[in-house]
């Protein structure tokens, strides 16, 4: 029987045009991040599945994460996120660092999950993070990050929201307005955040069962209903309005305004699946109505470096994920025509190889990335295989051009040759090139 040819099953094969938009994607990510400070790190795709166990939720462990014993009898995880990772890192050198720190990275993350539009096992995911600040200008400078990856691709405020809740809101809500306890808590939360992805009459239905006889009779139901009804912190009841943390909430949103970032909103159904998030939460939705969904989030962790025996680092993140951020910019028609690497297909008349070599490397010296055709076909046949690889120029190399140092290049997207010296060719090339590179 024949082996199959398609990939593992939710993840993708990258051929060279592939993987040439993901680079470009990456080169917005980074650009962004590095405009901002940020420096890039990487660590082992394997890790200790006990540092999954900790913290990451039960979801991401139980059925998400792919789990095997390695030959020394180990259990560990191919990293379905980044986050515990990096706080690893952080906690193994936490007296050495300087802070604040601002690092990021882009990873190759596996979870076993029913692959989806826009959700795949096998992605790549920004993790943008900032270590050691403890106060709210540190979720502002991350969304600013966020922001400013979208503003580089071309893209407007009113193609994204981004959307603003506070883990300390919800804990007061639950608390202190709805009295639950630890447990009720625990599977309202849960509910809440995968609200939109069932039924209305469902979500009232399980949220209702969370509630004890005294407690539906004393209303705390239809308050929670109500609630998450609110898209306004000032629409708020008085006692939740003038809490701390909606009172923090406000201030991040006046401070996200004075930075230039309009489409900043509260929304109380923002809850992010992972324990670990213990302050301000968020995230980014794509407004076009055929990708209405979650593209980023992040938000505040601060306990998480502590679990690794050293002093807590107060931290703030997200992760953007490579899949998402495709369908954004193909929603909204910001994918520029993305070049091929080389930049010229040498086309060899004639037994002139060797004699041709001192030419390609005066092109490669001068910066110009040469692909020399060595198959001995006929010139019609270089040509096509240059169109085929949608090479911009075709250059000839024949006992003529060597002999008088004037070499046709001809423009394979116009049909248009001229000839020239070698020099004045790459000065072509680099013209067309621009700043693209």
């Amino acid at each position: 029987m024949a082996l199959s040819t398609q990939p593992y099953k939710g993840a993708r094969d990258f051929y060279p045009e592939d993987k040439r938009l993901q680079k470009y994607m990456f080169s917005l990510m980074r650009k962004a991040a590095e405009q901002f400070g940020y420096e890039e790190y990487d660590a082992p795709i394997l890790e200790p599945i006990d540092m999954y166990l900790a913290k990451s939720g039960e979801e991401i462990v139980n059925d998400q994460t792919y789990l095997f014993q390695d030959r020394g009898g180990r259990n560990v995880a191919i990293r379905p996120e980044m986050t515990p990772t990096v706080s690893r890192m952080v906690a193994a050198r936490r007296q050495e660092l300087a802070y604040p720190l601002r690092w990021y990275s882009i990873p190759n993350l596996w979870r076993y999950e029913r692959p989806q539009r826009g959700r795949l096992r096998e992605h790549w995911q920004l993790n943008v993070d900032i270590f050691g600040v403890d106060n709210l200008l540190a979720e502002a400078e991350v969304i600013q990050v966020a922001d400013a990856i979208l503003k580089t691709a071309g893209a407007t405020h009113d193609m994204y929201t981004i959307r603003l809740n506070s883990r300390k809101l919800m804990d007061f809500i639950f608390t202190d307005y709805l009295q639950l306890d630890s447990v009720q808590i625990h599977m309202i939360s849960k509910l809440i955040d995968r609200m939109h992805k069932i039924e209305r009459e469902d979500f009232i239905a399980e949220a209702d069962a969370v509630f004890t006889p005294s407690q539906r009779d004393a209303g705390a139901s239809n308050k929670l209903i109500g609630l998450l009804r609110t898209k306004n912190l000032d629409h708020l009841p008085e006692a939740i309005r003038h809490s701390g943390p909606a009172m923090e909430l406000k201030e991040l949103l006046h401070t996200l305004k004075n930075a230039r970032i309009t489409n900043a909103t509260f929304d109380i159904t923002i809850m992010r699946g992972f324990d670990y998030y213990t302050g301000i939460v968020f995230e980014i939705f794509d407004e076009n109505p055929n990708n209405n969904r979650s593209m980023l989030g992040g938000g505040r962790y601060d306990g998480l470096v502590g679990l690794f025996g050293v002093e807590p680092v107060p931290t703030v993140g997200f992760g953007f994920g490579d899949v998402t951020f495709q369908n954004f910019l193909q929603g909204h028609d910001l994918l520029p025509p993305i070049r091929p690497e080389t930049d010229v297909y040498i086309v060899l008349i004639g037994s002139t190889y060797a004699k041709a070599q001192h030419v390609v490397e005066d092109m490669r010296e001068m910066g110009v990335r040469v692909a020399v055709d060595i198959t001995g076909a006929k010139a019609d046949k270089q040509i096509k295989t240059a169109v085929k690889k949608g090479i911009h120029y075709a250059m000839f190399i024949g006992e003529k051009e060597l002999e008088e140092e004037q070499y046709e290049i001809k423009n394979l997207m116009t049909g248009v040759s001229e000839r020239h010296s070698a020099a004045r060719i790459a000065s072509i090339v680099q013209d067309y090139r621009g700043d693209s590179d």
